[in-house]
């Protein structure tokens, strides 16, 4: 059995981990083909190949944020690695981007040195490479490219989620660990608590506009 994560896009990050939770191996394939269609179907069965019928896989999920063409062709190759998954090996896991982030403690906003009190939003290179640094220093491996440094994140969380299931305390993981185990395994109560912390910032954003007719 192995644990395998994928980062689907036009260049997919593939990672494996054994069930000793060492790196079996990562690739990152680049879809070829003269239209998107091609290259969609060439990422399918790149998906395809690499993976076995016991793997336990964990899939990133697709990015709402990207920009509109952006997010077009990114779903394309989410699907086509979904559709590879059921059909090679019959269920996945899928993490979002942020929880991705998330398992290896990798913040999108930090302080702005220019603008005291203020937080800016980090660039995506910025985010992608402390990934890879978070990875490394987590587990010792080195990722060579930010799409398998992705991948082998989603492998660990698709471990993860496989050990608390069998009875492993999720206590035993690291507290921003646990939220994004909790999470996956648990989505209504993770979309229960969505719908009362955006219930709690429009009040408190209600206060603020009520607060200020007051001067």
């Amino acid at each position: 059995m192995r644990f395998v994560g994928i980062d689907p896009a036009t260049a997919t990050g593939i990672v494996a981990i054994g069930e000793d939770g060492k790196l079996i191996g990562w690739l990152e394939t680049k879809a070829k083909g003269e239209t998107s269609t091609t290259r969609i179907n060439d990422n399918l069965n790149n998906v395809f190949r690499f993976l076995v019928p016991n793997d336990v896989v964990c899939i990133e999920g697709f990015a709402m944020e990207a920009q509109h063409d952006t997010n077009k062709v990114s779903s394309g190759h989410n699907w086509a690695a979904r559709l590879a998954t059921d059909r090679k090996v019959g269920g996945f896991e899928v993490a979002t981007p942020n929880q991705l982030k998330k398992f290896v403690a990798v913040e999108e906003w930090e302080q702005d040195p220019d603008r005291p009190g203020k937080k800016r939003r980090l660039e995506g290179e910025e985010v992608k490479t402390r990934v890879q640094v978070a990875v490394s220093d987590h587990w010792g491996d080195a990722p060579p490219t930010f799409n398998i440094a992705d991948a082998y994140v989603l492998a660990r969380i698709s471990e993860a989620l496989w050990r608390v299931r069998g009875g492993k305390a999720i206590e035993d993981y690291p507290i921003y660990q646990q939220e994004v185990i909790h999470n996956i395994l648990h989505p209504e109560v993770a979309k229960e608590n969505k719908k009362e912390a955006k219930a709690r910032k429009k009040k408190r954003e209600a206060a603020k506009k009520a607060q200020a007719t007051l001067f």
